[in-house]
């Protein structure tokens, strides 16, 4: 019987794997990281706009509560959801910041938001159920459905529209197998932030057709543009509340990319099947990690406006360097640490004799040539854009956008 089962398997003599794994592609902003740290190993002087991370290290109070942990001998399995003080800590800075509110059991920390998010597919996707995913979006997103059993919807948005979504966007995607969409504010890769009536749109349509909102709020406290604020979906009322999965962590506000503490708060029901696969698939998040976050959440929040002002110094230079190159455009960016850039206008253009054809390939022509890595977009549902991360430091930045202007100034 093995054999047969064997045989029924197997793809020129060797066991086939799942084809949804093999289906997935090598996340794009990491492809672009390896490489430009590989130039740098072998001494290569190279700027890389990749990173999706504060560049910032994690501020002192924060590692001196994992310290604790660690002398305290807090090292063992906690629950498979967190621990309580850590889930009560995250309920009420979703009351203070988000004016909303969470009782613990509708939290549940995970090892990273974005556990959090693939935890919150698998829990609410049937096989052929469908999320609405506009585009630009940050490109996990439309992996995780599809590793849930998902099916993604990619809906295009317009940049006269901040990229936002319209209602005749939502309603031109539904169908009877819609299950969710999820929105992302301030955004990965445009950097725009939702407004009240973005939101609105939104919560009406979840209502009207019973789905539910995944809000990935990772980037609430990096905002720029002093005419806007971050506003929680959930906030709007009882009837999107009750349909609104909050995701959200540690990593971007405190700059703590590799501690992998994230959180979903959701309806009670949500969550405890999350707990649930949770506690079968990575029994609980890192015992120090929380202890961390909990330090994060309750203690001095002095380090995240420093941070927010810095990346603000960034934000206004990079865009102001970008404004004045010519063939390329984009939108100044509200939020988040990303400008994202519409190089269209660089297509067929030749450097050396190789064509631009796409985001990739001018990504691919500039970090050969200009030792400059900046992320191309096709991942993100847009082929003709680049994302520039201005999470480094002003001088690379400089030295990036310098390097950026000589190589289009030199295209034919």
């Amino acid at each position: 019987m093995f054999n047969v089962l064997k045989k029924s398997f197997e793809v020129n003599g060797l066991m086939e794997l799942s084809r949804k794994i093999l289906s997935i592609k090598p996340s794009a902003t990491l492809a672009v990281t390896a490489k430009a740290k590989a130039l740098k190993a072998d001494g290569k002087d190279v700027v890389a706009f990749a990173a999706g991370e504060p560049d910032f290290d994690t501020p002192e109070n924060i590692k001196q509560a994992a310290i604790k942990a660690i002398n305290d001998g807090f090292t063992k399995y906690t629950t498979s959801s967190g621990i309580i003080e850590l889930r009560q800590a995250v309920c009420d800075k979703l009351k203070r910041e988000n004016n909303v509110q969470y009782d613990p059991s509708q939290v549940v920390i995970s090892n990273g938001a974005k556990h959090a998010l693939a935890n919150v597919f698998m829990t609410i996707l049937n096989d052929g159920d469908e999320v609405i995913i506009p585009a630009p979006f940050w490109l996990s997103y439309s992996t995780m459905v599809m590793v849930a059993g998902g099916k993604p919807v990619i809906v295009y948005t317009k940049a006269e529209n901040n990229f936002m979504l319209t209602k005749s966007d939502l309603e031109g995607a539904k169908t009877d197998r819609t299950r969710a969409v999820i929105i992302t504010t301030p955004n990965n890769p445009t950097g725009m932030i939702a407004s009240l009536d973005d939101l609105k749109v939104i919560a009406d349509f979840a209502v009207k057709n019973d789905i539910l909102v995944i809000s990935d709020e990772i980037y609430e406290h990096l905002i720029y543009n002093p005419d806007k604020k971050h506003i929680c979906i959930a906030s709007l009322g009882k009837d999107i509340y009750d349909r609104t999965i909050v995701i959200n962590g540690v990593s971007k506000s405190y700059s703590m990319t590799g501690w992998r503490i994230g959180y979903a708060a959701c309806p009670p029901e949500i969550a405890k099947c999350i707990s649930s696969l949770q506690s079968h698939t990575a029994s609980n998040p890192n015992s120090i990690a929380q202890m961390a976050a909990l330090e994060a959440l309750n203690g001095p929040q002095d380090s995240v406006e420093y941070m927010r002002q810095q990346f603000k110094k960034r934000c206004d230079y990079i865009y102001e360097r970008e404004e004045s190159i010519p063939l390329i455009s984009a939108l100044k960016p509200e939020g988040a640490f990303y400008l994202y850039v519409n190089i269209e206008k660089t297509i067929g253009k030749k450097y050396n004799g190789e064509e631009i054809k796409d985001g990739a390939s001018f990504a691919t022509i500039l970090l050969e040539n200009k030792l400059t890595a900046v992320v191309p977009c096709a991942d993100f549902g847009t082929p003709n854009y680049i994302r520039l991360s201005y999470a480094i430091s002003i001088d690379d930045i400089k030295k990036g956008m310098d390097r950026i202007e000589e190589f289009i100034k030199e295209l034919k």
